[in-house]
């Protein structure tokens, strides 16, 4: 039943902008972002609403039940179930209506709203300390919302357990527009309510007629699990249980109710915790001692981990250290203890240890008792959806029985029966993790759903294994929910007649079915609305870059995102930034990889069309600054700075550009031809009046300061120099990189370099002419020129690229286009191939080759750091650090994300407030806070630039520059880097500037204009 149909979109439009403070949205783009969650389904909304306040969103409800459009409540949209994708109204509370109301220390309760995140709530909870129990892998990202509607857990369920078992009282708002607070209900709170005779009356003595119709099955059909989630909680109406409304909504999914209010039991934060892993020579055997491990400890968490998890963190390198950690055997178990102190913590892993016959010197056995490593561990269990999902050998694995259940005992023989019945399918290397001392097992199958045979048998699989799962007395679901996912399957598990007393508790609440209709009861089948499916067609793409991580198809790479949302965290990493300071969906990493999905055609009710000339996918890429912080960050590694340049290339082939792509797309010409006269340029760039109007005309915001050109390249003083080149078959040779940053505007940084790595025992060497590595061509998406500039450059550096030479990149954002861009935009050209082989940071260079016996210059300073996003991402910074410490700096490393700058991004008209909102959340603040006395460390010009123009009173670093101030010996206490010459404006030349002149520099500026009116005539 099509929502569509049934309701008048433009009427429900306009009275939702009339009734709701809110943002509301039926646009395209806005649609095709929410078209599904973290699951197999996909449903195009009708429209979204962002409400401002709760009282928006239930005004929002309000609405959309007078037009009788269904609703979808949505958090964090992680939802693995299919719960949060739907043909309905989208209310998405997580953008303003995150507050955390009250507090009660003693009591041990807050009172929050819906959108709050779990990190963030606890962040805010942390001076009373305590913290809400449990606690997704999604933790950072997921809202209390979405937790409630689908009765979360998690690894500490194991000692705070569900969702539901945290929730104290909701308030909650029906479809038909009852709002009230539920909770536990004595007799005579039940008889005041009954008494009333209202709407309310009507829903409790339905409940209760409903469960006391059924008691003796719903006492009987509940399985006695800890990790139950499948279902309606009909089992929270017993008697017994206190006729507790408030838990019996939970887990809902938004099918009964909206939430407006939760009021939430808290624990404390423990004060130490102990981690004890135990090896075992496979899963099933990890699974057959939890049993014995429960009679003896009560663990806070008790986490599972596999051989085939740990083998594909190898092949994808990710969580290194924390595989190095695990003790002798192909599956793992993760014992958590907490205590008052960590003696208290660490004596009972001993005692478990010795109530099962190890020791901690025993090869299978690891403790830990520091939280930071511990901290990594758990971290690495959590990752497992996102490193299960594409493995290395390019195979694709999906949800769909991620988390069943059973009772621990029985844990052991349940994955031996699940594993043949994946050997029944052809499903094989299938991973097995998840919470353990729960029984909850997860794991992603290569389910094949692009095709007809292969949909109908993930279908007939989902059938075999919900009946293995019933026979064990088990759950569809422990964790994720049901939604589409299950609730067909439901009936296996509870029989019909308690899914039809479900059914009767969705028609209590929900007469009309309206409230996310399809999900948990009257459910869609499990083979429809899937992503993909037999009927999906996408269009073959042509493209630039090769893709060949992907199999050279860029609807696989598309497809890397599976929804996780670690692109919604808010603290930590550097993905994704333009999301942090918008909180928009669409300005996610996930929004993005949807709407390109959309754009790639293959659904009929696709909202976004136009492929590759879309205006959806422009404008949600338009505010990505291409840091490349997902292709680290994103747990599937989605590179979304390679999948805009590719979309940037294709949109605008054989059209007018933006004047910014002519400009700071096409700086390193500019830059060259600035060399015949840079205090000329410096004038005429920050001349009053004319300046502002070059940056106009060249799509560059007028608030921005232009770089200062220096007086004399880099290139060209070190060949004034005269002399010959090094021997490139030297293997003390190194050739410096002379990127465009360096070379026209840093100079300084490239002499301090090399002083540093003479120093070393280097001889350096610099290329002759010009060359680039294309950053900004691939930045602004004019990947053929791109091409050819990588290939001139190659050409030019043959000599240094045969003879092995290392080659020395000072700017982090040219090295990664060396290591990653290049060699996927050239895939096979053999010269990049060695170039990247070849290109070294400073300092990996310094600490992985320098030669015995040499040490860097002592600093023995503090210095704040900011990383490079680029770095980041691509390079690593372990040398860096080692570097720093080698030098005697006492470095702060920042995790506060990007500066803003991002190259050409903040510079662009537009993106100046969201550049500076993004720098102000985290990095500007730093370093405003830095002592006088320290450095300000960035590698990044982007970084410096941004740190300089931002009124923060201070000249960031190169870690070049430190290291050479100190062969001169210690620079002065207070502001030390300004000891470091900078270039200056020539102000005086300003006023000598002819009408020539000027018309020269702002011609460059205006190429864009002039192109336009090209084109407009040609068109005419």
């Amino acid at each position: 039943m099509s929502g569509r149909q049934e309701v008048d979109l433009a009427a429900l439009e306009r009275a939702l902008r009339a009734e709701v403070d809110g943002e509301v949205r039926f646009d395209a783009g806005s649609r095709g972002a929410y078209a599904t969650d973290g699951s197999n389904y996909r449903q195009v909304p009708l429209g979204v609403v962002v409400p401002r306040t709760v009282a928006a969103g239930a005004a929002a409800v309000g609405v959309c039940s007078r037009f009788a459009a269904p609703v979808l409540s949505r958090g964090g949209g992680t939802s693995l179930g299919g719960q949060c994708t739907n043909e309905a109204v989208v209310v998405d509370w997580t953008k303003y209506c995150d507050r955390l109301l009250s507090v009660d220390p003693t009591a041990r309760t807050c009172v929050v709203e819906p959108g709050i995140v779990l990190d963030e709530l606890n962040r805010r909870l942390a001076p009373h300390g305590l913290m809400f129990g449990p606690k997704p892998s999604t933790h950072s990202h997921c809202a209390l919302g979405g937790m409630i509607g689908n009765n979360s857990c998690g690894a500490s369920a194991q000692a705070y357990g569900k969702t539901a078992d945290n929730v104290r009282r909701l308030e909650v708002l029906t479809y038909e527009g009852t709002r009230f607070w539920a909770g536990p209900t004595s007799e005579d709170e039940y008889a005041r309510i009954a008494a009333e005779e209202g709407p309310r009356a009507r829903l409790y003595q339905g409940l209760r007629d409903i469960a006391g119709r059924h008691l003796a099955e719903i006492r009987r059909g509940y399985p006695k699990i800890p990790r139950r989630v499948s279902g309606y909680n009909l089992d929270a109406l017993l008697p017994e249980n206190g006729f507790d409304v408030a838990r019996a909504l939970v887990g809902s999914e938004g099918t009964l109710v909206t939430l407006l209010h939760a009021e939430l039991h808290l624990v404390e934060v423990p004060a130490a915790e102990a981690l004890l892993v135990l090896g075992f020579d496979g899963i099933d055997k990890a699974a057959d001692a939890v049993p014995e491990l429960l009679e003896h400890i009560r663990p806070t968490q008790l986490e599972a981990v596999d051989g085939r998890m740990a083998q594909l963190m190898r092949e994808e390198h990710a969580y290194l250290d924390s595989l190095e950690s695990l003790p002798e055997g192909d599956g793992w178990l993760l014992v958590q203890f907490t205590g008052d102190t960590k003696q208290e913590a660490d004596a009972q892993a001993y005692e478990l240890l010795r109530a099962i016959g190890r020791d901690e010197d025993d090869p299978s056995v690891a403790l830990s008792d520091d939280p930071a490593r511990e901290q990594e561990m758990l971290k690495a269990r959590e990752a497992g959806l996102g490193v299960t999902a594409r493995p290395p050998d390019g195979s694709e694995t999906w949800e769909g029985w991620e988390d069943s259940a059973v009772a621990p005992e029985q844990l052991g023989d349940y994955l031996r029966d699940l594993e043949r019945l994946f050997d029944r399918y052809g499903y094989q290397q299938a991973s097995l993790y998840g919470h353990f001392g729960q029984g909850c097992v997860h794991t992603r199958i290569p389910f094949e759903l692009r095709e007809g045979k292969g949909v109908e048998a993930f279908r007939a699989f989902l059938f075999d294994a919900a009946d293995l799962v019933a026979s064990y007395g088990g759950s569809l679901s422990g964790e994720h929910g049901d939604g589409q996912a299950r609730g067909e399957l439901l009936p296996r598990m509870f029989g019909q007649s308690l899914v039809d007393a479900m059914g009767e508790v969705k028609a209590l609440f929900d007469p009309g079915n309206r409230m996310n209709p399809g999900k948990v009861v009257h459910p869609r089948r499990v083979d429809e609305n899937l992503r993909l499916g037999a009927g999906w067609r996408p269009a073959p793409k042509q493209t630039h870059f090769a893709y060949s991580d992907d199999g050279h198809d860029f609807t696989r790479a598309v497809l890397r995102c599976v929804g996780v949302g670690n692109c919604r965290t808010h603290q930590g990493g550097v993905m994704c930034p333009s999301y942090r300071a918008t909180g928009e969906e669409e300005h996610s990493t996930r929004g993005r990889a949807r709407l390109l999905f959309e754009m790639l055609g293959g659904h009929d009710d696709s909202p976004v069309t136009g492929g590759w000339r879309s205006t959806e996918v422009r404008d949600a890429l338009d505010l990505c600054l291409a840091c490349k912080g997902c292709k680290s960050d994103c747990p599937v590694g989605v590179d979304m700075a390679t999948y805009k340049a590719e979309f940037l290339a294709h949109h605008y082939q054989g059209r007018v550009r933006p004047a910014a792509h002519y400009t700071m797309g096409w700086l390193p010409l500019w830059a060259g031809l600035a060399r015949t006269a840079p205090g000329l340029a410096n004038a005429a760039l920050h001349a009053p009046g004319l300046g502002r109007i070059g940056k106009v005309l060249a799509g560059v915001d007028p608030r921005r300061t232009a770089p200062l050109f220096a007086a004399a390249s880099f290139q060209e003083t070190w060949h004034r120099r005269g002399g010959a080149q090094p021997d490139p078959h030297d293997p003390r040779t190194v050739l410096l990189w002379p990127d465009t940053f360096t070379n026209h505007f840093h100079p300084h940084v490239a002499d301090a370099a090399v002083r540093v790595l003479e120093d070393a025992g280097f001889h350096v060497a610099v290329p002759e002419g010009p060359v680039c590595c294309g950053l900004t061509w691939i930045s602004t998406g004019q990947l053929a020129t791109a091409r050819r500039v990588l290939k001139r450059t190659t050409r030019a550096l043959r000599p240094w690229l045969e003879a092995g030479t290392p080659v020395i990149g000072l700017e982090p954002s040219c090295a990664a286009v060396f290591r990653a861009d290049a060699p996927d935009l050239l895939a096979g050209d053999q010269d990049i191939v060695r170039l990247a082989a070849q290109t070294r940071t400073f300092a990996e260079h310094l600490v992985q080759h320098a030669p015995d016996g040499w040490q860097p210059p002592r600093i023995s300073r503090a210095a704040t750091v900011q990383t490079h996003c680029h770095q980041h991402a691509v390079l690593g910074t372990d040398p860096d650090r080692e570097l720093m410490r080698r030098a005697g700096l006492d470095a702060k490393v920042l995790d506060e994300g990007c500066c803003g700058l991002a190259g050409n991004f903040g510079f662009e008209q537009g993106h100046y407030d969201l550049s500076q909102a993004i720098a102000e959340q985290g990095v500007l603040p730093a370093v405003r806070d830095t002592a006088p006395s320290a450095f300000v460390l960035a590698d990044g010009f982007s970084c410096r630039t941004q740190i300089e123009q931002a009124s923060t009173g201070r000249t960031a670093l190169h870690l070049a520059e430190a290291l050479a101030l100190a062969l001169d010996g210690p620079p002065p206490s207070d502001h030390p880097e300004k000891t470091i010459p900078r270039p200056q404006p020539h102000h005086a030349a300003a006023g000598l500037l002819t009408a020539g002149v000027a018309g020269a520099m702002s011609g460059l500026a205006a190429a864009a204009a002039v192109a336009r009116r090209r084109h407009r005539a040609r068109r005419r």
